[in-house]
């Protein structure tokens, strides 16, 4: 294997060990500071909750997600020589007292495949394998009504993001049957990505003591070589001590919803909706600055989806089916897969 391919290793074990050098003395101090939680999301998609195994096909993400900034800035236990970058943040000067802020660091991997992954040859007709490793960090800013989110995600795509190895790996080990045409696969690329987000709280239309239904919109925006596009979306909730917070989140661009921690036992059914206006989709467009296989994408794409969700004081478990309209022309159907999500507040 060449040093090329072990180069996206290094920049991201060095990316993930100065985060730790950041947050480790912050998280020493979660303890020492109940009103001020840590949140910690681990989510894992895949289709074979659908029992398929094609398009995006896997999905992990570990996000770690900060106190209220200002209130820790206040707490006098953030190192001195943090506080200069903390206040440049944008948004942190805003005079509103009501305004909360955090920030999340986050580190994933999507895996793309035909449909046919037993076969070795170029399938024309299909899409790429393709692969996106990548670390994320986002700010978050919110009022009592909405919550705005600024992400931006850099890492890899091709050989060098070790999809082909994971998935060859998760197969091996549950003797599933093995991909074999991943040297067909999009070449190494760098990829970047600016997202933004606005999402709305609005206040439950029904209500019956605990018992409650509301409703929260978002709309939002990508830009770079790995995804450019316009997103809006609508979601309702039904159920027993809803959370102080934005709706239900999936491995997407700005997709983090949560914002309180430590709140009271409960949970809800919901149903979700998000579309994307697509203008760019290098997992169906192919390399940006390179030959490769590409299929013609479709302008407009839908995830609808539905679930439960159960919480506590220290945790929560969410649930969600998601049927993804078709991306590309000549797919044959739409697709669907499970999400499943950890979260621990700390």
């Amino acid at each position: 294997m060449s040093l090329f391919r072990f180069a996206p290793l290094v920049f991201f074990r060095g990316l993930f060990l100065c985060f730790l050098c950041l947050v480790a003395p912050a998280l020493s101090l979660a303890g020492e500071e109940p009103q001020l939680p840590w949140t910690m999301h681990v989510y894992f998609e895949n289709d074979l909750f659908t029992g398929t195994d094609r398009n995006y096909t896997n999905g992990v993400k570990i996000s770690l997600i900060s106190p209220d900034l200002v209130s820790f800035v206040e707490s006098g236990k953030l190192p001195d020589w943090s506080l200069e970058y903390i206040y440049r943040l944008p948004f942190i000067n805003d005079p509103d007292p009501a305004m909360k802020r955090k920030v999340e660091f986050s580190l994933g991997q999507n895996i793309y495949t035909p449909a046919d992954i037993s076969r070795s040859d170029l399938l024309v007709d299909d899409r790429p394998y393709a692969g996106w490793t990548y670390f994320a960090a986002a700010f978050h800013s919110r009022s009592k009504e909405w919550m705005d989110t600024i992400e931006l995600q850099l890492g890899m795509i091709g050989p060098s993001s070790f999809a082909d190895e994971t998935q060859k790996a998760i197969h091996d080990l549950r003797d599933l049957q093995r991909p074999n045409g991943w040297e067909h696969q999009l070449k190494n690329e760098p990829g970047v990505a600016a997202i933004y987000e606005r999402k709305w709280q609005f206040a439950p239309f029904f209500s019956n003591g605990a018992f409650a239904m509301d409703a929260i919109s978002h709309l939002g925006c990508s830009l770079g070589n790995v995804a450019t596009y316009a997103n809006t979306g609508f979601e309702t909730r039904l159920g027993w001590n809803l959370p102080d917070d934005f709706g239900v989140s999936l491995i997407r661009p700005a997709g983090n919803t949560s914002f309180s921690a430590r709140q009271q036992r409960g949970g809800y059914l919901f149903a979700a909706v998000n579309t994307r206006a697509v203008l760019r989709d290098i997992f169906l467009d192919g390399n940006t600055f390179a030959h490769s296989h590409s299929v013609s994408k479709k302008p407009v794409v839908a995830d609808l989806a539905g679930g439960a969700a159960l919480y506590f004081k220290q945790g929560k478990l969410t649930w969600t089916q998601v049927l993804r309209t078709k991306e590309f022309d000549g797919q044959p159907d739409n697709h669907s897969f499970g999400s499943l999500i950890l979260s621990f507040f700390f």
